[in-house]
């Protein structure tokens, strides 16, 4: 081994206790950075799915007026009876604070309960079903950041047969599809997203498409109104039909009555379209013009029993 010097092998070791001393510095910066990290990655996940759950509409079927937010006890009146909104806050025993991320995503894209009970199609499962993972966890972690409720959920009022619960599992089988709706391969980034606000995320089709007896969409007539709509309510032909769908319509004309509610002859909308209309102002002008984008290229419908135009709706 080569002879150093006294001055050599100082220096040696002031070089190997400055790289120790260097070494421990930057451990401590990125066990102090990475809570730092993880604490914004959290607060970025719960505004992500603030806004998912204003697309979604979420606090209208689940929060009664007047009362907490998220807490459940809203009444919606159907012709198969009355279902009420559930408590949806992080409550471990009267919300869902005891769910995991498996739970929460089996009951929102698959309609199935933690204990694996179906749940009605009033929730709109059958829409969630092409929200991506990642928006749903986002939403389960607005969900979970919410002031916790201890408000129990009130059970669905329904007439018979409806309220055979066991009914339900045939009718799964035959009317719900898991899979997210296609994308036209064409479609441009724009219309993609709107596809994706209106038939999943905004799940419009749920009030917008009429409903067979069994309380199944008519995807036949798909977006075409639907005279039966929750609340009695008439909910308009948003097809492109020029007669009584938005044929008539501008790009413009929809996007103002997603911002302010007003239809083009500068009356306004009501009833459940108002409450959805205060979702839709809080989006993004780029997701609004997203949805009338998508809105131009479905199939027109004729159904003259739902008027577009018509603002009792």
């Amino acid at each position: 081994m080569p002879q150093q010097f006294p001055a050599e092998a100082r220096l040696n070791a002031e070089r190997r206790q400055w790289l120790h001393w260097a070494g421990a510095a930057v451990l401590a910066a990125l066990a102090l950075a990475a809570p730092a990290s993880g604490r914004a990655q959290e607060a970025d996940a719960v505004a992500r799915g603030r806004y998912l759950a204003t697309a979604a509409n979420c606090v209208g079927c689940h929060t009664e007026p007047n009362g907490a937010e998220y807490a459940g006890g809203r009444a919606l009146k159907t012709p198969f009876g009355t279902f009420y909104g559930p408590n949806i806050t992080p409550h471990p025993e009267q919300g869902i604070g005891s769910w995991s991320d498996e739970d929460f995503l089996r009951a929102l894209k698959r309609g199935l309960s933690p204990e694996g009970h179906p749940y009605y199609p009033a929730f709109p499962y059958t829409s969630f079903a092409g929200i991506t993972d990642a928006d749903a966890l986002a939403i389960k972690a607005f969900l979970f950041s919410l002031p916790p409720s201890d408000r129990p959920s009130r059970a669905h009022d329904l007439s018979f047969p409806y309220s055979i619960r066991l009914a339900l599992w045939p009718w799964r089988w035959l009317y719900f599809d898991p899979e997210p709706p296609p994308v036209a391969a064409d479609a441009s980034a724009e219309t993609a997203r709107g596809a994706y606000l209106v038939e999943s995320l905004g799940h419009c089709g749920e009030c917008h498409t009429p409903r067979n007896w069994l309380g199944a969409r008519n995807e036949d007539r798909k977006l075409a109104g639907n005279v039966d709509g929750p609340e009695g309510d008439k909910a308009p032909n948003i097809t492109p039909d020029p007669d009584t769908g938005l044929g008539s319509w501008s790009r413009e004309d929809v996007i103002r009555v997603l911002e302010t509610g007003l239809l083009p002859d500068f009356d306004a909308v009501g009833g459940a379209m108002g409450e959805v209309v205060r979702a839709t102002s809080k989006l993004t002008a780029e997701d609004r013009a997203a949805i009338a984008a998508y809105l131009a290229t479905v199939p027109g419908v004729p159904n003259p029993d739902a008027p577009a135009t018509q603002p009792e709706f």
